[in-house]
């Protein structure tokens, strides 16, 4: 069998003393953390499109990378080879899980039935390698914004016929999903949006978006499909505006058309940013609502104003972000998944593994310092007190509903000007600052 990766060992874990280039530093996927070893927790995800699609094309230029499963004229070919070079880097690499969009593992062809054909040829493929190595699939979804009849959105597109093209496209996509045993289904809006609303008649789209995935979910139902639903947000690019704007807009938008217990959320760190937000907010917002389902780890360049999709490397962001997903109670069908790509000049194979190995390790580190966080208790107690007063009998009548404005201002007049308390920001900065 052809090896695509031949100079690559498996990846170990050597500490944090080693000077290996091509090797862990601090994730130990055997080491137990909190009850649950460092896999489990983290649940890493290769994705497909970036990984092995991604070839360092930007707009301003073509691509820049050349891989050995990438040179032949036959397309199914390329979409075996590469199949089998990702299995390959897979198993190197050591995760356990990856993603794909339907049309990054089998070319689209002139008619939507040939298509599935070679769908259905490349997962037979896939199914056997998962079978042969014991990676699974973390989840599945479709590209409904790449091809031209697409260039007005999916679900939100002004043709009915665009409309039927990609519901097929979900319904085949939701179908290999489920015989590749994918713990998940993401819906990505790419180009459910608007560039103009001299053009576009926004509750229109947004109630043929919402029955879409109403006819998913009933499709997910009659195909006894046990994954969890996901939408990800996304504020805008390549549209001025889209629909899944961020994760406060896609509950109102789920719960508008009886979702909410359908779907939870894919949450993207680039794309927080976009919407003004920080990767971390997205993610307490998502637990406190219990609608988090599942992360694409990567980071943008606060400098830039698009999805630069990077490695994540920043250990504060990757330690609050595991200290969030661990306080609501860590993954269950979701998981860490690198929706992020090699720089244009970083064009040899070797570089996709010092990419990962760099996440990999990112993310490990802050899930050691989050265990020591929610070990210590030190934020948690310090919040506990600063809301204490609600625990008091004015407090819990206000939070049961049991108070009239009338009562308040009766308790005003009689206790005063309210006393008010330090944040500490600065204190617990410097706090966070100890555990990195």
């Amino acid at each position: 069998m052809t090896e695509y990766f031949p100079r690559i060992k498996k990846i170990k874990y050597e500490g944090p003393d080693s000077h290996n280039p091509l090797a862990f530093k601090h994730y130990n996927p055997k080491a137990k953390i909190l009850g649950k070893t460092m896999a489990e927790h983290l649940r890493f995800s290769v994705c497909y499109w970036h990984t092995f699609k991604g070839l360092g094309a930007d707009p301003f230029g073509g691509p820049t990378m050349i891989r050995s499963y990438n040179r032949s004229d036959d397309l199914m070919q390329i979409a075996e080879e590469t199949m089998q070079a990702a299995f390959e880097f897979f198993t190197k690499l050591g995760v356990n899980f990856w993603c794909f969009h339907d049309r990054d593992i089998a070319p689209e062809a002139d008619t939507l039935s040939e298509t599935n054909k070679r769908l259905d040829q490349i997962v037979k493929l896939a199914k056997k390698l998962q079978r042969d190595t014991g990676i699974k699939l973390l989840w599945g979804t479709s590209n409904m914004f790449s091809h031209r009849r697409f260039l007005a959105g999916a679900a939100t597109n002004p043709s009915p016929a665009v409309f039927a093209y990609a519901a097929s496209q979900v319904k085949k996509a939701m179908e290999i999903t489920k015989e590749l045993g994918g713990q998940g289904y993401v819906f990505w809006g790419g180009r459910e949006g608007y560039e103009t609303l001299l053009n576009t008649d926004l509750k229109r789209e947004l109630d043929h978006l919402g029955r879409f995935l109403q006819m998913a979910v009933e499709y997910k139902q009659k195909i006894r499909f046990g994954g969890q639903l996901y939408i990800e947000p996304k504020p805008k690019e390549p549209t001025k505006h889209q629909y899944d704007f961020d994760a406060g807009g896609c509950l109102a938008f789920l719960r508008g058309y009886g979702l909410d217990q359908h779907l939870k959320l894919n949450i993207e760190a680039n794309h927080a940013t976009l919407a003004g937000h920080d990767f971390i907010h997205e993610l307490e917002f998502c637990c406190a609502h219990d609608i988090l389902g599942s992360v694409d780890a990567n980071r943008g360049d606060l400098m830039l104003g698009w999805d630069t999709d990077q490695f994540p490397t920043d250990i504060y962001q990757t330690t609050q972000a595991m200290y969030t997903i661990l306080k609501s109670g860590g993954f269950t069908t979701g998981g860490l998944n690198f929706d992020a790509k090699l720089r244009r000049q970083s064009i040899d194979p070797v570089d996709l593994f010092h990419a990962h190995i760099g996440g990999m390790d990112a993310f490990a580190r802050g899930l050691k310092n989050a265990a020591k966080m929610i070990q210590d208790r030190k934020f948690e107690k310090f919040i506990k007190a600063r809301y204490a007063d609600w625990d008091q009998p004015l407090g819990k009548k206000i939070e049961n509903g049991k108070c009239t404005l009338e009562e308040l201002e009766k308790f005003t007049l009689k206790n005063g000007e309210p006393k008010v308390n330090s944040g500490r920001q600065e204190m617990l900065e410097n706090l966070l600052n100890q555990y990195l």
